[in-house]
């Protein structure tokens, strides 16, 4: 899996002006974009999921392109088949485990019975050991189980790669570290391709096969392998 990212995006909001301009590549297994808050990570995980449409430039995936200013090529987010964890899980507090996972599946905002989603929902439930909360909701979960739960709804429909953003920022210390073991374990696992966004250096040292660094909305470094 490669991602190619050439990109420009100018952002205005609350009295703030903002220039992403970025330029890398990468085909490592693990990526790990870092930087401060307020660098452009999000602005460019987004874009590279097709969440966000950059003013001009081009994204590449595996050689093709999924965005092309020149070219008038943008892909849609669900065609580029990417699985996205938001920061926050982004569960919805109404719905079952199994019905998390299964709104994957489906198109528009209609919501799954349930026992929608079939062998496709109930690989990832088995994989990911949820059997005995798969009727529960949100609120009823550990942060391990709603972690899981949100990985299992991005990868029920088997994406090229998974995008995370920032996956522990909102967790305390103590939750953190089991949480990447935890994460680093099921990733080894299903063998899936990851590119994180992250300012903790504790996420970097984990994940960081390769590395690149954002400051203002520009790249600042690009390194291979980890120190």
């Amino acid at each position: 899996m490669s991602f190619e990212v050439r990109i420009r995006k100018h952002v205005e909001g609350g009295g703030r002006r903002f220039e992403l301009d970025v330029a890398f590549s990468t085909d490592a297994r693990r990526t790990v974009i870092y930087g401060p808050s307020g660098a452009g990570k999000s602005l460019t995980l987004q874009a590279i999921a097709g969440l966000l449409k950059p003013d001009e430039g081009t994204l590449y995936i595996d050689g093709r392109p999924v965005f092309d200013s020149a070219s008038r090529i943008d892909v849609p987010a669900r065609e580029r088949r990417l699985g996205y964890l938001f920061q926050d899980y982004a569960l919805f507090p109404q719905l079952t485990v199994r019905q998390n996972i299964a709104f994957a599946l489906k198109r528009g905002w209609r919501n799954p019975s349930r026992h929608d989603g079939g062998e496709a929902v109930d690989r990832w439930i088995q994989s990911f050991e949820l059997e005995r909360v798969a009727q529960q909701r949100p609120h009823q979960l550990s942060g391990g189980q709603r972690q899981r739960t949100a990985l299992a709804r991005a990868l029920v429909n088997e994406p090229r790669a998974l995008l995370l953003d920032e996956p522990f920022s909102a967790l305390d210390p103590e939750l953190r570290g089991r949480m990447r073991a935890e994460l680093d374990t099921l990733l080894e696992r299903v063998g899936v391709p990851m590119l994180m966004i992250t300012h903790d250096p504790e996420d970097l040292a984990r994940f960081g096969d390769h590395r690149v660094m954002l400051r203002d909305g520009r790249v600042q470094t690009v390194e291979s392998g980890r120190s």
